[in-house]
């Protein structure tokens, strides 16, 4: 049965409209009606007759709630960390209301997974974070244990102290990953972060298409569109239940790995096709 829905967008950004039209035009092709909204010219009342809300983005899920009465809420392109902590408790009100998320971030084992394929001799991953995400490190030491692999961890409190510990992980480590953080590594700091790991001859696997661009032999992660595609999935099959039920808040399933060839030059590096990398994760190229 076709139903009505809402996107509400954190802004007009080209991510978050790449995302709407990918769930938009999967949807409206099934006939249901998709409208969109920006967060700040978000009015309840502009929700009144929708089955479902999407949140593409922090600002846009955040505007939500507020709203005394919203249809269920599925999140997307957002960090699992906001998420968990913030925006379910938020959003689900002590669950009296409903609500999922498809987050931005890519599961460590999923990280871990492409280390192992990609560089088969590696057994050493180094990766700093701040103090605010320190709680990550027993979860990404465990996901690299999965596959063999040790993790050389460290953390900072201030970015003063940041290339002084860079450079004591890749005294001991094969490969550096990078996690976004705001304390750690973020676009201030990149650039300073590639420079140093070329001079140890150590490999950034990164986290976006962006930063492989900028300098990362590789990097794992998914397009707003492949993350609509997984939303516009969810919502086809939500919408046949009364109520609602999205499923439980989850990892992109879909995903891309991009590789810079001329840092896997300078480097020395012979790595598999990017395509090949993503079949051998289990994803689709």
């Amino acid at each position: 049965m076709a139903a009505s829905l809402s996107v509400v967008l954190s802004d007009d950004s080209e991510p978050y409209q790449e995302a709407y039209e990918s769930i938009r035009a999967r949807l409206e092709g099934q006939g249901h009606h998709v409208s969109r909204v920006y967060s700040d010219r978000l009015d309840s009342r502009v929700l009144d007759d929708e089955r479902l809300v999407v949140a593409v983005g922090v600002h846009a899920a955040e505007s939500l709630i507020p709203l005394a009465s919203r249809p269920p809420v599925l999140a997307i392109l957002v960090p699992r960390d906001w998420y968990l902590k913030t925006g379910r408790p938020a959003l689900t009100e002590g669950g009296r209301q409903t609500a999922s998320a498809i987050y931005i971030d890519q599961p460590f084992e999923r990280q871990a997974q492409l280390i192992h394929q990609a560089f088969p001799d590696i057994k050493r991953v180094g990766l700093i974070l701040g103090v605010k995400q320190a709680a990550l490190l027993d979860e990404v030491e465990t996901a690299m244990r999965g596959q063999g692999l040790t993790l050389i961890r460290e953390t900072i409190s201030t970015q003063r102290a940041l290339i002084s510990t860079l450079e004591k992980v890749l005294s001991s480590s094969d490969v550096l990953l990078a996690l976004p953080d705001p304390e750690a590594f973020n676009r201030t700091t990149a650039q300073s972060i590639f420079l140093t790991s070329y001079r140890y001859r150590d490999p950034v696997l990164g986290y976006s298409r962006s930063l492989t661009r900028a300098g990362a032999l590789l990097s794992l992660h998914s397009s707003p569109a492949q993350v609509g595609r997984q939303a516009a999935e969810w919502i086809a099959s939500a919408l046949q239940d009364s109520p609602v039920r999205l499923p439980a808040a989850s990892h992109p399933a879909y995903f891309s790995v991009s590789v810079n060839d001329q840092v896997a030059r300078s480097l020395g590096w012979v790595l598999p096709a990017e395509d090949e990398l993503v079949r051998k994760l289990g994803g689709e190229p």
